[in-house]
Protein backbone atom coordinates (compact mmCIF):
# COMPACT_ATOMS: atom_id res chain seq x y z
CA UNK A 1 0.00 0.00 0.00
CA UNK A 2 2.14 3.76 -1.06
CA UNK A 3 2.31 6.45 1.10
CA UNK A 4 -0.41 8.94 1.06
CA UNK A 5 0.72 12.13 -1.26
CA UNK A 6 1.16 15.45 0.42
CA UNK A 7 -1.25 17.86 0.57
CA UNK A 8 1.47 20.93 0.53
CA UNK A 9 2.99 21.74 -2.78
CA UNK A 10 6.21 23.39 -3.17
CA UNK A 11 5.05 26.68 -4.10
CA UNK A 12 3.05 26.78 -0.75
CA UNK A 13 5.97 25.59 1.31
CA UNK A 14 8.13 28.68 -0.06
CA UNK A 15 5.22 31.12 0.74
CA UNK A 16 4.99 30.10 4.29
CA UNK A 17 8.70 30.18 5.03
CA UNK A 18 8.57 34.34 3.56
CA UNK A 19 5.78 34.96 6.02
CA UNK A 20 7.96 33.84 9.02
CA UNK A 21 11.03 35.48 7.89
CA UNK A 22 9.33 38.54 7.92
CA UNK A 23 7.60 38.22 11.00
CA UNK A 24 11.18 37.74 12.46
CA UNK A 25 12.59 40.76 11.07
CA UNK A 26 8.83 42.79 11.99
CA UNK A 27 10.08 42.01 15.42
CA UNK A 28 13.69 42.69 15.33
CA UNK A 29 12.89 46.74 13.52
CA UNK A 30 10.40 47.27 15.97
CA UNK A 31 12.86 46.19 19.23
CA UNK A 32 15.43 48.99 17.23
CA UNK A 33 12.59 51.76 17.31
CA UNK A 34 11.62 51.32 20.64
CA UNK A 35 15.38 50.92 22.26
CA UNK A 36 15.54 54.33 20.38
CA UNK A 37 13.92 56.37 22.22
CA UNK A 38 14.19 57.04 26.08
CA UNK A 39 10.74 58.00 27.28
CA UNK A 40 9.11 60.29 24.86
CA UNK A 41 12.18 61.69 23.96
CA UNK A 42 14.68 59.84 21.01
CA UNK A 43 18.84 59.83 22.45
CA UNK A 44 21.38 62.59 21.37
CA UNK A 45 23.63 60.76 19.83
CA UNK A 46 27.22 62.33 18.77
CA UNK A 47 29.33 60.09 16.46
CA UNK A 48 27.58 56.95 18.00
CA UNK A 49 28.67 57.84 21.40
CA UNK A 50 26.28 57.49 24.36
CA UNK A 51 25.91 60.63 27.10
CA UNK A 52 26.64 59.63 30.65
CA UNK A 53 24.48 60.51 33.57
CA UNK A 54 26.62 62.44 35.96
CA UNK A 55 25.56 64.15 39.16
CA UNK A 56 27.12 67.75 39.29
CA UNK A 57 27.42 70.35 41.76
CA UNK A 58 28.76 74.36 41.36
CA UNK A 59 32.15 75.53 42.83
CA UNK A 60 30.60 78.32 45.59
CA UNK A 61 31.90 80.17 48.34
CA UNK A 62 31.49 79.16 52.08
CA UNK A 63 33.40 79.60 55.37
CA UNK A 64 35.60 76.32 55.73
CA UNK A 65 36.85 75.66 59.35
CA UNK A 66 40.00 74.47 59.53
CA UNK A 67 39.66 70.95 62.28
CA UNK A 68 42.02 68.34 63.12
CA UNK A 69 40.90 64.97 64.13
CA UNK A 70 43.43 64.04 66.68
CA UNK A 71 43.56 60.93 69.55
CA UNK A 72 43.62 62.04 73.18
CA UNK A 73 43.28 60.44 76.59
CA UNK A 74 41.19 61.89 79.46
CA UNK A 75 43.61 62.33 82.55
CA UNK A 76 42.59 64.03 85.84
CA UNK A 77 43.91 67.76 86.49
CA UNK A 78 44.66 66.23 89.74
CA UNK A 79 44.77 62.54 90.70
CA UNK A 80 45.77 62.08 94.66
CA UNK A 81 46.60 58.39 95.69
CA UNK A 82 45.60 58.94 99.44
CA UNK A 83 48.17 57.37 101.85
CA UNK A 84 48.27 57.60 105.72
CA UNK A 85 50.99 59.49 107.15
CA UNK A 86 51.56 57.98 110.51
CA UNK A 87 51.13 54.39 111.15
CA UNK A 88 47.88 53.43 113.48
CA UNK A 89 44.72 51.54 113.03
CA UNK A 90 41.69 52.97 110.95
CA UNK A 91 38.89 54.10 113.52
CA UNK A 92 36.29 55.92 110.96
CA UNK A 93 35.74 55.73 107.40
CA UNK A 94 33.89 59.10 106.88
CA UNK A 95 32.76 58.78 102.84
CA UNK A 96 30.78 56.37 100.77
CA UNK A 97 33.07 54.99 97.29
CA UNK A 98 32.43 57.28 94.79
CA UNK A 99 31.90 59.96 96.89
CA UNK A 100 32.28 63.44 95.72
CA UNK A 101 33.99 65.70 98.38
CA UNK A 102 35.40 68.59 98.68
CA UNK A 103 38.82 70.16 99.77
CA UNK A 104 39.10 69.78 103.71
CA UNK A 105 36.60 67.46 104.71
CA UNK A 106 37.56 64.71 106.69
CA UNK A 107 38.05 61.12 104.71
CA UNK A 108 39.21 58.62 107.71
CA UNK A 109 40.27 58.72 110.99
CA UNK A 110 43.56 56.93 112.84
CA UNK A 111 43.26 56.39 116.05
CA UNK A 112 44.66 59.16 117.33
CA UNK A 113 45.07 58.12 121.26
CA UNK A 114 48.55 57.25 120.81
CA UNK A 115 49.63 60.46 119.60
CA UNK A 116 47.62 62.30 122.04
CA UNK A 117 49.47 60.72 124.93
CA UNK A 118 53.11 61.23 122.77
CA UNK A 119 51.86 64.67 122.58
CA UNK A 120 51.27 64.94 126.27
CA UNK A 121 54.61 63.80 126.94
CA UNK A 122 56.59 66.19 125.25
CA UNK A 123 54.50 68.91 126.57
CA UNK A 124 54.92 68.05 130.53
CA UNK A 125 58.55 67.48 129.06
CA UNK A 126 58.70 71.15 127.21
CA UNK A 127 56.90 72.59 130.54
CA UNK A 128 59.59 71.38 133.14
CA UNK A 129 62.47 72.74 130.72
CA UNK A 130 60.84 75.93 130.48
CA UNK A 131 60.69 76.15 134.11
CA UNK A 132 64.44 76.18 134.71
CA UNK A 133 64.88 78.09 132.07
CA UNK A 134 63.67 80.99 133.84
CA UNK A 135 65.14 80.00 136.75
CA UNK A 136 68.47 79.99 135.19
CA UNK A 137 68.23 83.75 133.92
CA UNK A 138 67.16 84.93 136.93
CA UNK A 139 70.35 83.18 138.40
CA UNK A 140 72.41 84.74 135.72
CA UNK A 141 70.35 87.87 136.40
CA UNK A 142 71.77 87.35 140.16
CA UNK A 143 74.96 86.40 139.23
CA UNK A 144 75.77 89.27 137.02
CA UNK A 145 74.77 91.85 139.76
CA UNK A 146 77.22 90.73 142.04
CA UNK A 147 80.24 89.96 139.72
CA UNK A 148 79.85 93.79 139.64
CA UNK A 149 80.21 93.74 143.01
CA UNK A 150 83.19 91.77 143.48
CA UNK A 151 81.18 89.49 145.26
CA UNK A 152 81.12 86.73 143.31
CA UNK A 153 83.93 84.63 141.17
CA UNK A 154 83.95 85.65 137.49
CA UNK A 155 83.87 81.81 136.33
CA UNK A 156 80.55 80.80 138.55
CA UNK A 157 78.67 84.19 136.75
CA UNK A 158 80.31 82.66 133.23
CA UNK A 159 78.91 79.29 134.11
CA UNK A 160 75.13 80.52 134.71
CA UNK A 161 75.73 82.14 131.28
CA UNK A 162 76.36 78.58 129.61
CA UNK A 163 73.86 77.05 131.60
CA UNK A 164 71.10 79.57 130.24
CA UNK A 165 72.28 78.65 126.68
CA UNK A 166 71.38 75.28 127.36
CA UNK A 167 68.39 75.38 128.96
CA UNK A 168 67.52 77.62 125.56
CA UNK A 169 68.64 74.82 123.35
CA UNK A 170 66.59 72.01 125.64
CA UNK A 171 63.33 74.04 125.80
CA UNK A 172 63.78 74.47 121.63
CA UNK A 173 64.05 70.68 121.23
CA UNK A 174 60.94 70.33 123.57
CA UNK A 175 58.87 72.61 121.24
CA UNK A 176 59.99 70.81 118.27
CA UNK A 177 58.60 67.53 119.43
CA UNK A 178 55.31 69.55 120.53
CA UNK A 179 55.41 70.43 117.34
CA UNK A 180 55.69 67.04 115.72
CA UNK A 181 53.55 65.48 118.19
CA UNK A 182 50.52 67.84 116.89
CA UNK A 183 51.55 67.02 113.15
CA UNK A 184 50.99 63.59 114.20
CA UNK A 185 47.99 64.06 116.22
CA UNK A 186 46.70 66.02 112.89
CA UNK A 187 47.61 63.50 110.33
CA UNK A 188 45.35 60.98 112.23
CA UNK A 189 42.66 63.19 110.42
CA UNK A 190 42.83 61.91 106.69
CA UNK A 191 41.66 65.01 105.07
CA UNK A 192 41.01 66.03 101.55
CA UNK A 193 43.58 67.91 100.05
CA UNK A 194 41.59 68.57 96.44
CA UNK A 195 37.86 68.05 95.27
CA UNK A 196 37.50 65.57 93.87
CA UNK A 197 35.85 61.94 93.21
CA UNK A 198 36.90 58.96 95.89
CA UNK A 199 37.30 55.53 94.44
CA UNK A 200 37.74 52.30 95.41
CA UNK A 201 38.64 52.17 99.09
CA UNK A 202 41.57 49.69 99.88
CA UNK A 203 41.03 49.11 103.90
CA UNK A 204 38.31 49.03 106.20
CA UNK A 205 37.56 50.49 109.47
CA UNK A 206 39.99 48.28 111.98
CA UNK A 207 42.77 47.26 109.60
CA UNK A 208 46.15 48.50 110.65
CA UNK A 209 48.13 50.61 108.58
CA UNK A 210 51.65 52.30 108.17
CA UNK A 211 52.93 55.29 107.01
CA UNK A 212 53.75 54.87 103.24
CA UNK A 213 51.18 52.26 103.23
CA UNK A 214 51.54 50.30 99.74
CA UNK A 215 48.88 51.01 97.24
CA UNK A 216 47.21 54.15 99.68
CA UNK A 217 44.23 54.17 101.53
CA UNK A 218 42.03 55.36 98.32
CA UNK A 219 42.45 57.74 95.66
CA UNK A 220 40.59 60.90 95.04
CA UNK A 221 40.41 62.17 91.46
CA UNK A 222 39.40 65.63 90.48
CA UNK A 223 36.78 65.65 88.33
CA UNK A 224 35.84 69.26 87.38
CA UNK A 225 37.62 70.60 84.98
CA UNK A 226 39.57 67.85 83.65
CA UNK A 227 41.90 67.64 80.92
CA UNK A 228 42.45 65.55 77.70
CA UNK A 229 45.84 65.06 76.26
CA UNK A 230 46.45 64.62 72.72
CA UNK A 231 49.18 64.49 70.39
CA UNK A 232 49.59 66.78 66.97
CA UNK A 233 51.76 65.21 64.14
CA UNK A 234 54.53 68.01 63.90
CA UNK A 235 53.47 68.91 60.20
CA UNK A 236 50.62 70.31 61.83
CA UNK A 237 52.82 71.85 64.50
CA UNK A 238 53.88 75.42 63.06
CA UNK A 239 49.78 76.51 62.26
CA UNK A 240 48.77 75.34 65.44
CA UNK A 241 50.94 77.23 67.14
CA UNK A 242 50.84 80.22 65.34
CA UNK A 243 47.10 80.34 66.20
CA UNK A 244 47.93 80.34 69.66
CA UNK A 245 50.30 82.40 69.46
CA UNK A 246 47.80 85.33 68.35
CA UNK A 247 44.78 83.51 70.28
CA UNK A 248 44.34 83.22 73.78
CA UNK A 249 43.16 79.49 73.30
CA UNK A 250 41.64 77.10 70.38
CA UNK A 251 38.28 75.48 70.65
CA UNK A 252 38.60 71.89 71.41
CA UNK A 253 35.70 68.72 71.03
CA UNK A 254 36.56 65.71 72.29
CA UNK A 255 33.92 62.09 71.09
CA UNK A 256 33.61 59.20 71.52
CA UNK A 257 36.08 56.62 70.51
CA UNK A 258 33.49 55.03 67.97
CA UNK A 259 33.32 59.19 66.87
CA UNK A 260 29.51 58.73 67.11
CA UNK A 261 28.92 61.14 69.72
CA UNK A 262 30.04 64.54 71.08
CA UNK A 263 31.13 64.24 74.90
CA UNK A 264 32.41 68.06 75.49
CA UNK A 265 33.77 71.14 74.37
CA UNK A 266 36.87 72.71 76.01
CA UNK A 267 39.86 74.80 74.87
CA UNK A 268 43.29 74.44 74.55
CA UNK A 269 46.01 77.10 75.43
CA UNK A 270 49.27 75.42 75.94
CA UNK A 271 51.65 73.23 73.73
CA UNK A 272 54.26 70.74 75.20
CA UNK A 273 57.90 71.66 75.41
CA UNK A 274 59.27 68.94 72.51
CA UNK A 275 58.25 66.30 70.29
CA UNK A 276 58.10 62.65 70.67
CA UNK A 277 60.96 61.68 68.69
CA UNK A 278 59.52 58.45 68.87
CA UNK A 279 56.17 59.39 67.19
CA UNK A 280 56.83 62.20 65.27
CA UNK A 281 54.51 64.12 67.60
CA UNK A 282 53.96 66.58 70.20
CA UNK A 283 51.67 66.70 72.96
CA UNK A 284 48.70 68.97 73.66
CA UNK A 285 46.60 69.37 76.99
CA UNK A 286 42.75 70.30 76.45
CA UNK A 287 40.64 71.42 79.61
CA UNK A 288 37.30 70.85 79.62
CA UNK A 289 34.66 72.42 82.70
CA UNK A 290 32.84 68.62 82.33
CA UNK A 291 30.05 69.52 84.40
CA UNK A 292 27.78 66.54 83.53
CA UNK A 293 31.11 64.44 83.70
CA UNK A 294 30.88 62.71 80.74
CA UNK A 295 34.71 62.50 80.20
CA UNK A 296 36.09 59.80 82.42
CA UNK A 297 39.69 59.34 83.40
CA UNK A 298 41.91 57.31 80.74
CA UNK A 299 39.09 57.15 78.59
CA UNK A 300 39.71 56.97 75.02
CA UNK A 301 38.41 59.62 72.76
CA UNK A 302 38.73 61.81 69.39
CA UNK A 303 39.91 65.54 69.91
CA UNK A 304 39.21 67.82 66.83
CA UNK A 305 40.62 70.76 67.20
CA UNK A 306 39.56 74.40 65.54
CA UNK A 307 42.47 75.49 64.29
CA UNK A 308 40.80 78.19 62.54
CA UNK A 309 37.99 79.09 59.72
CA UNK A 310 38.62 80.26 56.65
CA UNK A 311 36.66 82.90 55.49
CA UNK A 312 34.44 82.82 51.71
CA UNK A 313 36.56 80.32 50.56
CA UNK A 314 35.55 78.13 47.17
CA UNK A 315 34.87 74.83 47.81
CA UNK A 316 33.71 72.08 45.81
CA UNK A 317 32.30 68.55 46.79
CA UNK A 318 35.36 66.12 47.49
CA UNK A 319 34.20 63.80 44.71
CA UNK A 320 35.09 65.80 42.16
CA UNK A 321 38.25 65.55 43.13
CA UNK A 322 40.39 63.40 41.01
CA UNK A 323 44.30 62.51 40.87
CA UNK A 324 46.09 62.08 38.07
CA UNK A 325 50.05 62.19 37.29
CA UNK A 326 50.05 65.69 36.59
CA UNK A 327 48.00 66.42 40.02
CA UNK A 328 44.75 67.35 41.32
CA UNK A 329 41.83 67.82 38.42
CA UNK A 330 38.16 68.26 38.63
CA UNK A 331 35.81 67.59 35.35
CA UNK A 332 34.10 70.60 34.35
CA UNK A 333 30.76 70.90 32.29
CA UNK A 334 30.79 72.87 29.62
CA UNK A 335 28.28 75.14 27.70
CA UNK A 336 27.84 72.09 25.07
CA UNK A 337 26.88 69.69 27.53
CA UNK A 338 30.57 68.03 27.40
CA UNK A 339 33.28 67.68 30.33
CA UNK A 340 36.80 69.11 30.17
CA UNK A 341 39.56 68.31 32.55
CA UNK A 342 40.68 71.31 34.26
CA UNK A 343 44.12 70.95 36.95
CA UNK A 344 43.35 72.52 40.43
CA UNK A 345 45.09 73.76 43.45
CA UNK A 346 43.61 72.16 46.71
CA UNK A 347 43.99 73.07 50.57
CA UNK A 348 41.92 71.74 53.07
CA UNK A 349 39.67 69.78 53.15
CA UNK A 350 36.62 67.83 55.60
CA UNK A 351 34.54 65.19 55.06
CA UNK A 352 32.44 67.03 52.78
CA UNK A 353 34.02 69.58 51.22
CA UNK A 354 37.81 70.45 49.53
CA UNK A 355 38.78 74.14 49.21
CA UNK A 356 40.41 75.12 45.82
CA UNK A 357 42.65 77.60 45.62
CA UNK A 358 43.20 77.69 41.90
CA UNK A 359 42.11 76.24 39.10
CA UNK A 360 38.54 77.18 38.64
CA UNK A 361 36.05 79.65 39.48
CA UNK A 362 32.85 80.30 41.51
CA UNK A 363 29.58 78.97 39.65
CA UNK A 364 31.84 76.15 37.58
CA UNK A 365 30.15 73.06 37.68
CA UNK A 366 32.10 70.14 38.43
CA UNK A 367 30.85 66.26 37.80
CA UNK A 368 30.99 64.32 41.60
CA UNK A 369 29.38 60.92 40.49
CA UNK A 370 29.93 59.03 37.33
CA UNK A 371 33.49 59.74 36.86
CA UNK A 372 34.40 56.86 36.08
CA UNK A 373 33.48 56.20 32.32
CA UNK A 374 34.99 59.84 31.47
CA UNK A 375 37.03 61.56 29.06
CA UNK A 376 37.56 65.09 28.03
CA UNK A 377 35.31 65.83 25.12
CA UNK A 378 32.17 63.29 26.57
CA UNK A 379 29.20 64.17 26.35
CA UNK A 380 26.85 63.91 29.81
CA UNK A 381 23.28 63.72 31.12
CA UNK A 382 22.51 65.50 34.34
CA UNK A 383 20.91 63.31 36.47
CA UNK A 384 18.38 64.25 39.05
CA UNK A 385 19.59 63.99 42.47
CA UNK A 386 20.55 65.83 45.91
CA UNK A 387 23.74 67.98 45.03
CA UNK A 388 23.22 67.79 40.85
CA UNK A 389 22.41 71.05 39.49
CA UNK A 390 19.63 70.97 36.71
CA UNK A 391 19.75 72.79 34.07
CA UNK A 392 22.22 74.97 32.12
CA UNK A 393 25.34 77.09 33.13
CA UNK A 394 22.81 79.69 34.58
CA UNK A 395 21.67 77.19 37.74
CA UNK A 396 22.01 78.82 40.64
CA UNK A 397 25.15 77.27 42.98
CA UNK A 398 24.58 75.45 46.42
CA UNK A 399 25.34 78.10 49.12
CA UNK A 400 26.00 77.02 53.44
Amino acid sequence: MSAAPSMETGPARKGKKWWFVGGILLLVGLFFILHSYNGDRPITRSHGEVPQAVAVEAAHRADMPVVLQLLGTVVPVTNVTITPRVSGHILAVYYQEGQHVHRGDELELIDPRPYVATLHQYQGTLDADRAQLAKARVDNARYQKLIKQNSTSAMTARDQEFTVKQLEGQVAFDEANVLNAELNLMYCHIIAPVDGRVGIRALDVGNYVTVGQSGGLTTLTQMQPISVIFTLPQNNLPEVQEQLNTHPHLTVEAWSSDNTRKLASGTVNALDSQIDTATGTVRLRGIFPNENERLFPNEFVNARLLVQTLKNALVVPGSAIQTGPDGAFVYVVQKDMTVAIRPVEVGHNDDHYTVINSGIQEGDRVVTDGINHLRPGSKIVIAAGPGSTLGGADAPARHH
